[in-house]
Formats: C-alpha cells, structure tokens, sequence
C-alpha cells in the first residue's frame, strides 16, 4: 500500500525530459497516443505513477487562466469575418480595453494546432488588458469550433487543408488591421503552430505587419522567407531540440535580408513553457519572454 510519504516524494520527484519530449512527438503527430502512452507506463519503473505523468504533461486550463473574461479592464465578444481564398466564413476572439476611447494598436492571436482553446483566449485578454486590441481568431470554426478538449482539436486541424487554414489568417490579419478601432498598426503573437502562422505571415505580408513574435514556431516555407523584413521578436525554449534545428538556417536568410530581428532563447525549458496549462510552464522564462513581447509591441506598433 502507497503511503502519504510516497505519494509524496512522487509528486515532487522531477518528471524526466524523455516524457516532455514524447509529449511533444504526440502533441505534433509523430506519434500517436497509445505510443506515447505506453512510453510513459515504462516510467512507473522509476517510481512515478502515470497520474502524476499525466497531470504533469496534459493541460488543465481551469488552472491557467490569468485575466477572467469577467475583468472589468476589457471586453470580450466573438466575431466572424471573411476568408475568400480559405473557408469563406471564419470567427474569432476580440478582445478590447474597457473605455477604449479612439483606437489601439492591434495584435492577431494565433493558436497552436488544435484550435482556440481557453489559454490562448486567455492570452488575448492578457493583451487586451495591456491596451492593445486583441484579435484570435479560431481554425476549427468550420467544423464547429474548438471542440473541448485539445485531443480531439488536434485531431480535427489535422484533418483540415493548411493552405486554407493560412488564407484565414492572412484574412484575420487584414481583417484586424481594417478594424475601425485599430490604428492600422498590427502585430502578432503565435505559439507552435501559430508560432508558424506569424513568420509565414512576416513573408507574405510584409507591408501589413509591423511587428512579429513567434513562440517556438517553425519558419516559413523555404521560397517565401526571402521575403521576410521583419520586426521579428523569435522566442525559443533551449530544450525543445525539434523547433531550434531549423533556427540556424532561417537566421542565415534573416540576415542576408537585411531583416530586424532578435532571438531569445530561454535556458533548461521546452517547447511550450509560455502555457502555464501544463507542467512544460516555466513561470520566470514565460514572464520574462511576455514581458519582452509586451514592450516589443508597444514599441514597433506605437504612432
């Protein structure tokens, strides 16, 4: 029988890096997820029960949330706007300060590849309150919008054709940019997948954004980041080994292009230590990263 002093020493013993690392395998489809749970049943051998895994590495979002939907500093609404070239009718999160008297420089929020889930709307608040006018839109409204849980949103971005799904962000994006309270000055913010989203963006709408910053995101399609002229603000965890392979390249075009740029990368964390949903949270790096972002867009979107 499990004493309270085991249970404890497992909840304090440290989840080792392999287990992040398959979470990562599983989370971007290398693996599917009776592999990566049988991986993580092997752990129990080292003394750690697969509940303790599995709070560790899957998300609780009743946990996470930073600024309530109710703060009384900013106002949340859906609103549906036009993709064309994409799924034609498409929605999004828009978030803005309270008592916002003229118009804010704007940020498009871009998800991760499993929907708008309740860390990224939260993350839209959290500009919002900053006074920027806070735009995320939804991939998955097509089919119905972001269906609860992050298995099955994964499941269904996965099943969707990407081109359309970038020609609804690039629509987001003007969408946001035209919005009678934006100042016509546009940022954005995206984490993983949408990490991708905003430096496919810098590439194929360089006159349209003013100001980038990719969260562990992959670079554009090799013939577009010729392209790219930034401002780009690039946030990199050291241990996400996936991501930061394909950095070395992507500077070398950054470069040669004369583009403005920084990277920033944050020691001894993973892809994904800026959502405070999971155990790959690092609360300094993700502070000190949000606070880089935050001054990076007041400012590049200033004026």
């Amino acid at each position: 029988m499990m004493t309270n002093d085991d249970r404890l020493q497992q909840e304090t013993r440290p989840i080792p890096q392999e287990a992040f690392d398959w979470y990562d395998e599983y989370a971007h489809g290398f693996i599917d997820r009776r592999t990566f749970m049988s991986r993580l049943a092997g752990l129990a051998a080292t003394g750690i029960s697969m509940s303790v895994l599995t709070a560790a590495l899957l998300p609780n979002y009743a946990e996470a949330e930073q600024v309530s939907f109710n703060d009384p500093d900013i106002k949340a609404r859906y609103i549906k706007f036009s993709s064309p070239k994409g799924h034609g009718e498409c929605q999004g999160y828009l978030v803005t300060p309270d008592g916002l008297e003229g118009k804010a420089p704007a940020v498009l929020v871009i998800h991760e590849n499993r929907g708008l889930n309740p860390y990224i709307k939260d993350v839209a608040r959290r500009l919002a309150k900053s006074g920027f006018l806070a735009f995320a839109p939804d991939a998955l409204y097509p089919l119905g919008g972001y269906p609860g849980n992050d298995d099955e949103g994964r499941s269904m971005q996965r099943g969707m054709d990407r081109a359309k799904i970038e020609e609804d962000f690039i629509a987001a994006a003007n969408f946001l940019d035209s919005h009678e309270l934006s100042t016509g000055k546009l940022g954005a913010v995206g984490f993983c997948f949408g990490g991708y989203i905003v430096n496919m963006l810098a590439a194929v709408m360089p006159e349209v954004l003013d100001a980038g910053v990719p969260f562990y995101g992959t670079p554009a399609a090799e013939e577009l980041r010729p392209k790219v002229r930034g401002p780009l603000m690039l946030q990199f965890g050291e241990l996400d080994k996936r991501v930061n392979a394909t950095w070395p390249d992507y500077e070398k075009v950054l470069k040669a292009n004369g583009a403005e740029y920084v990277a920033h990368f944050y020691r001894g964390v993973n892809h994904g230590f800026h959502n405070d949903s999971t155990g790959r949270y690092a609360p300094e790096e993700a502070e000190l990263a949000w606070s880089r972002t935050i001054e990076f867009f007041r400012e590049h979107l200033a004026g």
